[in-house]
């Protein structure tokens, strides 16, 4: 019988040979080689950890944890005091009466109050409280913090409320990944004049042929 001892049939047979010989290291009967080689495998592939996204970089801006909760757990909001220049109140409003003529205008003058129906009108203490002005209150005489002043604003707006509550109503500060924080209602919306004013859509330049 006559032998095939052609260049391809002898690289062929080399590489077959190869092969057979590197088997003890994949699927060798050794259990020692066995547990070696999973082995490797296993300290090479780490676990995905689906709740291990961290934020990027962190808010630079003052937060709270929100008094809220919805489908997808706890969040914080931007904190609202440290935006009122005038806060706190009660370093004007004491027990002691105000002798500064035209007090009101020289302190909240600038105050345009347009915020209710045109028939009624919301007023200064329909919102603060009357007696302890670092707070607001609502209509079941609760106190509430300027930080969480959104609590306020739900008791008549419930629906924009829920809306932001789940994150259809408002603004996420920044980044998808890490805890969620969002928009104060009034960071967004002045609380004496809710409602944006009207203003032409935003237009670019078109250049002249």
């Amino acid at each position: 019988m006559k032998t095939d001892t052609s260049p391809l049939f002898l690289g062929l047979l080399g590489v077959t040979v190869l092969v057979l010989a590197q088997l003890p290291l994949f699927c060798g009967s050794s259990a020692a080689s066995e547990k070696s080689f999973l082995g490797s495998v296993k300290e090479t592939t780490a676990p995905f950890d689906t709740h291990s996204v961290q934020q990027v970089q962190p808010i630079v801006e003052a937060t709270v944890p929100a008094n809220e909760r919805y489908q997808g757990g706890s969040f914080r909001v931007l904190a609202r005091k440290s935006h009122i220049q005038r806060y706190k109140c009660s370093s004007c409003h004491t027990d002691k009466k105000v002798l500064v003529k035209n007090g009101a205008a020289l302190t909240h003058g600038t105050v345009e109050l347009s915020h209710g129906s045109d028939t009624n009108v919301l007023k200064c203490i329909d919102c603060h409280h009357p007696e302890d002005r670092d707070y607001l209150e609502d209509k079941k005489g609760r106190k509430i913090d300027f930080d969480h002043s959104y609590q306020l604003c739900g008791q008549c707006h419930f629906r924009q409320k829920r809306d932001w509550t789940g994150g259809a109503h408002g603004k996420r500060v920044q980044y998808w990944a890490g805890e969620r924080v969002v928009y104060n209602c009034t960071t967004c919306h002045d609380p004496h004049s809710p409602r944006f004013e009207k203003r032409y859509p935003a237009t670019y330049a078109v250049p002249l042929n």
